[in-house]
């Protein structure tokens, strides 16, 4: 299968002030994306607010989005890739989501485990994949390991050795932990046969460096993509210093975001304040209030990001 080579974006879901879904916003979105070096997207995810979306949205989203990207290329004048997160509690919604996705041309699919029931052994999330990557068998499969956010604190190596064979269209996996040693053995499992997408912003340059990393989802790459990006470019380029200082100024930016609920809740917010609004989020998440906006602004304007962010 065809590796990703540089970042995917994980988009925002854009909402009305009334909780509605927006699409209005989305090709101004991909346009923005585009320009600043991202490949594709990653949709209905984490940072989209995924579990929160009907199939009904979730669909609609995916449709728009596969407008909206045949519009656009990438700056190295490639097509614009959509993968299509189809991760939920159903895994009959999740194989509905994914047929789907196959259905109107998607680039691939993804799941992560359902946070419930908790899924607490390799077997049960070979299952639980298995079961959703059937439903799109012409589409490559990520698994999305953030057990942050599910409790699936797993071995991603034994699922590799697990599900190898076993799911003929698993692509790879979106990693998005903290251990780097297991990320580099999964990349290396049997001579990098699986396409390991660096999933943690904050820590691009350090997987360049154990070597062979070669693309990653990101949610930050939504406002600071070209800085993300530029990790990548320096790193190619020779310019160790250069990547250096663009990896720390991205964790700058993270720094801020932590302190108004994260990229999900912070982030989003963030958007509006370089000229796209993507409007509130879902309940139970809390909206960046108009005070908080003010004071991340500030904090903000304090890094200098502002001359710095995707354009």
């Amino acid at each position: 299968m065809e590796k990703i080579h540089g970042l995917i974006n994980a988009p925002f879901t854009p909402f009305h002030e009334d909780g509605s879904l927006n699409l209005e916003p989305i090709p101004a979105y991909a346009a923005l994306l585009a320009r600043n070096g991202l490949k594709g997207v990653f949709i209905n995810g984490s940072s989209g607010e995924g579990y929160m979306l009907t199939e009904e949205e979730r669909m609609q989203l995916a449709e728009t989005w596969m407008d909206a990207a045949s519009k656009v290329k990438t700056t190295k004048g490639e097509d614009f890739k959509v993968i299509v997160h189809v991760g939920s509690t159903s895994v009959t919604s999740s194989r509905r989501l994914a047929a789907h996705a196959q259905k109107i041309g998607a680039w691939g699919i993804g799941a992560m485990a359902t946070p419930f029931p908790k899924i607490g052994s390799v077997e049960q999330l070979c299952q639980y994949c298995e079961n959703i990557a059937c439903g799109a068998p012409e589409l490559p499969f990520y698994y999305y390991h953030i057990p942050a956010f599910n409790g699936a604190f797993l071995s991603m190596y034994e699922f590799l050795k697990a599900a190898d064979g076993r799911i003929p269209n698993l692509a790879g996996i979106k990693y998005t932990f903290e251990s780097l040693y297991e990320y580099n053995r999964c990349r290396r499992y049997k001579n990098g046969k699986f396409d390991m997408l660096h999933g943690q912003d904050e820590t691009i340059l350090p997987c360049l460096a154990m070597g062979g990393a070669q693309g990653g989802i990101g949610g930050t790459t939504n406002y600071n993509g070209c800085n993300l990006v530029g990790i990548i470019d320096a790193w190619e380029a020779g310019d160790l210093e250069k990547a250096r200082e663009l990896q720390n100024f991205s964790q700058d930016v993270i720094d801020v975001i932590c302190n108004f609920r994260g990229n999900i809740v912070g982030g989003k917010r963030i958007m509006k304040l370089i000229g796209l609004d993507l409007g509130p989020n879902r309940v139970p998440f809390m909206t960046v209030t108009d005070e908080e906006e003010v004071e991340l602004k500030r904090q903000l304007e304090a890094i200098n990001f502002f001359e710095r962010c995707n354009k």
